[in-house]
């Protein structure tokens, strides 16, 4: 046996043993990757307003804390309020739901000409062997929704931290990254950073002014209707329809659909229609024109980065999707050489003009020529 061989096996097992422990590592730490990834991206989408704070002579920390503080009780009050408002819609379907029972017995009863009573519904739900599972299933699975509520607080915790640490030590870390660097990788880092905290706080911004729109939209339209908690509701359509891409106008729809059914079945069809066409004019004119000096974007790459996003980091990929995607298309784009496009035009998607009997005339007058 070569004296090399015995080593060689060793190093190539210790090689594999070390690739193995970093994959299990990373798969356990995944969790707190994604976590860390969140929290840089909103640490560069409050960074404006921490400088701005800082510039003006407060300490960084400082203002770091009222920017968070100020986040959190925005969400904190939108969540209070959304829970009050389905608290009372709960308590309202609840007292309600005896005779909603009835209209709806009642209308099976005139339309089918059958003879069914509430009394002889209930007596059969409760002796069903389908509500006793049902209740034994709930009663399982408590624990599981305590457990996924808790871990959702924790990880909110987490990102929140994170976050607040990277926006106050902001120059620190800046700092740390480029005294590791060449000068001229110094000024590459320092470059795609300040790109990142432009288009993420442009996009962060812009999605607010459109959340502000839509929500004073819907709020019109509910209030015009009649339906209960319009303040509320438009909220709730101008955050979620806002800030989860692609569908979020469709899922923030639903619930504002649910309650104008409950007024009317036919206001639920007035909101659903108008939720429909208010993403397709906030698609086609309102979004190009807002974020066209923020993300500066093309709405079918907006797209695809969301599909991918998700593809890969699922929720959390379609939020910050948008952003990454402008970042990068931003840094790159000074390092493609661009030139000036010819005059031709196919460039444009058009034909030229020709009238009737020119081709044959030019024809003609070319085989003149040619003839001389």
């Amino acid at each position: 046996m070569p004296r090399w061989l015995p080593r060689a096996m060793v190093l190539a097992l210790a090689l594999f043993a070390a690739f193995q422990l970093a994959s299990w590592a990373f798969h356990q730490l995944i969790g707190l990757l994604v976590n860390i990834l969140i929290a840089f991206f909103v640490a560069l989408a409050v960074e404006p307003a921490v400088d701005r704070m800082a510039g003006r002579g407060m300490r960084r920390g400082l203002a770091t804390a009222l920017v968070f503080l100020g986040v959190v009780t925005f969400f904190a009050g939108f969540f209070v309020l959304l829970g009050s408002m389905l608290a009372g819609q709960i308590v309202d379907l609840v007292e309600n739901f005896p005779s909603y029972v009835d209209s709806v017995i009642r209308w099976i009863n005139d339309t089918f000409h059958t003879s069914l009573s509430r009394v002889d519904i209930q007596a059969s739900l409760l002796r069903s062997d389908w509500l006793k599972r049902y209740v034994q299933n709930s009663a399982s699975g408590v624990l599981d929704v305590s457990a996924t509520v808790l871990g959702g607080l924790f990880q909110a915790l987490t990102v929140l931290l994170f976050s607040f640490y990277l926006a106050a030590d902001g120059p620190r870390l800046r700092r740390a990254v480029c005294s590791v660097l060449p000068p001229a990788r110094q000024a590459e880092v320092l470059r795609a950073w300040e790109i990142a905290v432009v288009k993420t706080g442009g996009y962060l911004y812009s999605r607010g002014l459109m959340a502000l729109i839509s929500g004073f939209a819907h709020y019109a339209l509910l209030e015009v209707l009649g339906v209960p908690y319009a303040p509320a509701l438009g909220l709730w359509v101008g955050v979620i329809s806002q800030f989860i891409p692609t569908i979020g106008t469709y899922l923030a729809g639903a619930l504002p659909v649910l309650l104008a059914f409950t007024v009317n079945p036919w206001y639920a069809v007035w909101v659903l229609g108008f939720v429909v066409v208010y993403q397709q004019f906030e698609n086609y004119l309102l979004q190009p024109r807002i974020t066209a000096r923020t993300v500066d974007m093309h709405p079918a790459v907006a797209f695809g980065s969301v599909v991918a996003g998700t593809a890969l980091l699922g929720a959390v990929g379609a939020l910050i999707a948008i952003p990454a995607t402008a970042t990068l298309q931003a840094f790159l784009g000074a390092y493609v050489r661009r030139y000036d496009v010819t005059d031709d035009h196919r460039v444009d998607g058009r034909r030229p003009r020709r009238g009737l009997g020119t081709p044959l005339a030019v024809r003609f007058w070319r085989w003149l020529r040619r003839g001389r």
